[in-house]
């Protein structure tokens, strides 16, 4: 399809340019020639756009050493609509986009709903986490009420067990932690309070994401219709702040709401850009190498030597 349009889009220019040459009386060769010189000029500058990239170079950045746990609630719930295209769906788009703010900084990514699994430990590698992130979905647990005390104590066994993994301390130090919690806070009936008075004993802040209307919606079905209760009444799902609020009110965190009108995620990401690690470290991390310079420069001289094949050509 391209190629025809672009083959029409030549016979156009040939035709419109055939009658230009008899009115100036110039050559058809003449023609010719000016043809394959901005035919060529138009490939190039697309090639420039394209930002084609040839192998790969080193890139300094700077760090605080921090550490990004990024934990998501995948109950059935969060296929309810009131968040376009849904809570999840939304969720997992915006996290692509945070993931992309951190090339030098390790994160991880923890499932939960009513247990909890770690899909991508923490790690230095961006594709692994988009990756794992991909990967979520409802029904990947087991049914049940939704917990948040079982992703809270695998994040904090895994806190526990770092130091007793890692280097000397005065080698090593120690890192900022982040728990950036998206969830829409229904069935979160436990007691909380032991497990946040040892993460605030870590250091880790809690950034809970909440997502959903106080409104709500119906939970839909993948083989259609929506979630009933055991009345066969349709569910109504609605985002429930209370819980975490405290999450954050109790680790030096704060919360934000993700729906239709307002999205949170924005002054997240500077609420983590801002932690500050107790030491600065610098990281190379290897970036595609953009060639884009070559074709734009060659296009820009090919340019130049229509100009004066034009001037040439016209002078009388």
């Amino acid at each position: 399809m391209l190629l025809a349009l672009a083959l029409l889009l030549l016979g156009w220019y040939w035709r419109r340019s055939g009658r230009l040459a008899r009115l100036l009386g110039t050559r058809a060769r003449h023609r010719g020639w000016k043809m394959v010189l901005r035919v060529l000029v138009g490939g190039l500058l697309l090639a420039a756009a394209l930002g084609p990239s040839l192998g790969v170079s080193q890139s300094t950045v700077r760090t605080a050493g921090k550490d990004v746990w990024l934990l998501v609630d995948v109950s059935r719930s969060m296929d309810a609509p009131d968040v376009v295209p849904s809570r999840l769906l939304r969720t997992q788009a915006e996290l692509r986009e945070l993931v992309a703010q951190f090339p030098a900084d390790r994160l991880g990514v923890v499932a939960f709903g009513a247990e909890a699994v770690v899909q991508c430990p923490l790690t230095y590698d961006q594709e692994a986490v988009l990756t794992f992130l991909g990967t979520l979905r409802t029904g990947l647990l087991p049914p049940g009420p939704t917990t948040l005390r079982a992703p809270l104590e695998l994040v904090l066994a895994r806190l526990s067990a770092a130091p007793a993994l890692a280097r000397p301390a005065a080698a090593t130090p120690p890192r900022a932690t982040a728990l950036v919690i998206v969830s829409d806070g229904e069935d979160f009936g436990e007691n909380l309070e032991p497990t946040l008075r040892a993460l605030a004993r870590t250091g880790a802040r809690v950034y809970p994401v909440g997502v959903g209307t106080a409104v709500g919606s119906k939970i839909p079905k993948a083989s259609g219709g929506f979630i009933v209760d055991g009345r066969g009444q349709a569910v109504q799902t609605r985002l429930r702040e209370a819980p975490l609020l405290q999450l954050a009110a109790q680790t030096g965190g704060q919360y934000f709401a993700l729906n239709n009108q307002a999205n949170g995620f924005e002054p997240l990401l500077r609420a983590l850009q801002a932690m500050q690690g107790p030491a600065e470290q610098v990281r190379t991390v290897a970036v595609a190498d953009n060639r884009y310079r070559y074709p734009l420069a060659a296009a820009l001289l090919l340019l130049a030597l229509d100009v004066v094949l034009t001037v040439t050509v016209i002078r009388p």
